[in-house]
Parts: C-alpha cells; structure tokens; sequence
C-alpha cells in the first residue's frame, strides 16, 4: 500500500527505490498514521502534489519527522521570523533537507549572527527564502570568514 501511494502521488518506480534505499524506515512507516498527515500538512503550507513529490524524493527522512514535535514548530519559527505561507513554502520546497536541522544549532544561531550583522527580521527572512541552504552552512569554517574578508 505505501508504494501505490507514492505512486499516486507522482513518484515513479525508480524513485520509489532510491527512497528506499535512502530511507529504509520509509516502508516501515504507518500510511495513515505518519505519510498521509504530512502530505496533508505539506499541501495545507500550500505545496502542490508535483512539490510534495519531489520533496519526498529529495529527502524521504522527512517523512519520519515529527510533524508535532519537528515540522510545525520549525515552520512557526520562521513564521515568526516574518515569513508568509508562500515564503515557507518555497524555501522548504526548495531544501527539505532543512526541515532536518535543529532549531537550537542550525537556526537560531545563523539569524543571530545575522542579526548581529545588523540585518532585520524581514531581510533575513528574505535572505533564507532566496538561499536556504544558508541555514545548515558552518558559522565559523564558511559564514564569518566570508563576512571577513
């Protein structure tokens, strides 16, 4: 049943295996219970099913994340940074992977320094919607020696 719904949702057969391959526990994973209410939820963000797709093919972690205890308070806090439903959408579209990172160590840390920088709320929040990856680069070793220069 998880494989025809992944189907269903656009994903073809050899993706369904590098998924697989990727993400073992993906097939362990209750179809109502975890991969339904986060698609639901992805959709509700306002990411189309061909989004929701790819997403899933580029990171099928995601599907083992805690919507309650991961996903939501990772999309309140950039929310609360000042980004609207469309900006999230597309920066989590764009790297799922980022969904994954730690509020505590990957988040809150770079906007700090961001911050620190003298930039605003609304510019950083611009500054991850047009550069996600941005979030999971390393403080010391790639974000401050590049402001240094």
């Amino acid at each position: 049943p998880r494989v025809q719904w992944l189907k269903e949702l656009g994903i073809d057969d050899s993706q369904v295996a590098k998924m697989i391959t990727r993400f073992p526990p993906l097939m362990g994973l209750s179809l109502e219970g975890n991969l339904k209410p986060r698609v639901q939820w992805l959709k509700e963000l306002g990411i189309d099913d061909s989004q929701v797709a790819k997403m899933i093919t580029k990171f099928p972690s995601l599907m083992g994340v805690s919507l309650e205890g991961n996903l939501k308070p990772r999309v309140q806090w950039l929310k609360e940074l000042g980004m609207d439903n469309s900006q999230v959408a597309k920066t989590i579209t764009t790297l799922p992977q980022l969904m994954g990172f730690s509020l505590e160590e990957n988040f809150k840390p770079r906007v700090q320094w961001l911050k620190e920088l003298g930039i605003d709320d609304s510019q950083v929040a611009k500054a991850i919607t047009k550069h996600p990856p941005i979030m999971g680069y390393s403080l010391e070793e790639i974000l401050k020696p590049r402001v240094q220069w």
